[in-house]
């Protein structure tokens, strides 16, 4: 039921997710954050098993920072995205892991991309794309409204066009989203959508 979408517009990329951590028919809790800040221009939302999930982000996010370190340059955002993919695809004849993944990322020279790496790992550079079963319904919208050239507003406005659909449609729909955008001035949190909050169970 995990719903993670993103798309990139005139200068940005934005990665929406929903923030629900559910196991068969329980809901954990619902402010899971499933978008991970990979440094300060990278951003990579996650879907799949849930340690899988975290255990290959932040191996990602590790290694991202030790070329860094290393080397005194960032990974451009293709070089992750490739390094992201062959770690996938290494894995995927040993212990595979059950995660795809949106990868977004601001460079200067070539400005904002968005990555789809598959559990599979398939790679694609794509300009719209999205994970889980939200897909269904946030790809449809995002192939009706999505233009390149869209402003942070537009872009913002379509997100909550399709996370709109997917509370409509869906029929166990997460209840809440975080939006984060990364671009010139870095990656960071941009908004959240929540319809639910969460309460803490009273001592019986």
């Amino acid at each position: 039921m995990e719903c993670v979408f993103g798309l990139v517009g005139n200068g940005f990329a934005i990665v929406a997710a929903d923030t629900s951590a559910v196991h068969s028919i329980l809901l954990h809790k619902n402010n899971e954050d499933k978008i991970m800040v990979l440094d300060s221009h990278k951003l990579v939302a996650a879907s799949g098993e849930p340690g899988d999930r975290v255990q290959f982000t932040e191996y990602v996010q590790k290694n991202v920072s030790l070329y860094k370190f290393r080397n005194g340059i960032p990974l451009t955002t293709s070089a992750a995205a490739n390094f992201t993919r062959g770690e996938l695809a290494t894995a995927l004849r040993k212990n595979p892991y059950s995660v795809n993944i949106l990868l977004a990322g601001y460079d200067n020279e070539s400005g904002a991309s968005l990555y789809y790496i598959d559990y599979i790992a398939t790679l694609h550079k794509v300009d719209k794309g999205a994970f889980g079963y939200g897909s269904y319904f946030s790809l449809s919208t995002m192939d009706r409204h999505y233009r390149s050239d869209m402003t942070v507003e537009e872009a913002i406005e379509l997100v909550d066009k399709c996370i709109l659909e997917i509370r409509s449609r869906l029929v166990i729909a997460p209840p809440n989203f975080v939006i984060k955008i990364v671009d010139k001035d870095g990656a960071r949190e941009y908004a959240r959508r929540q319809s639910v909050v969460d309460v803490t169970t009273a001592a019986v």
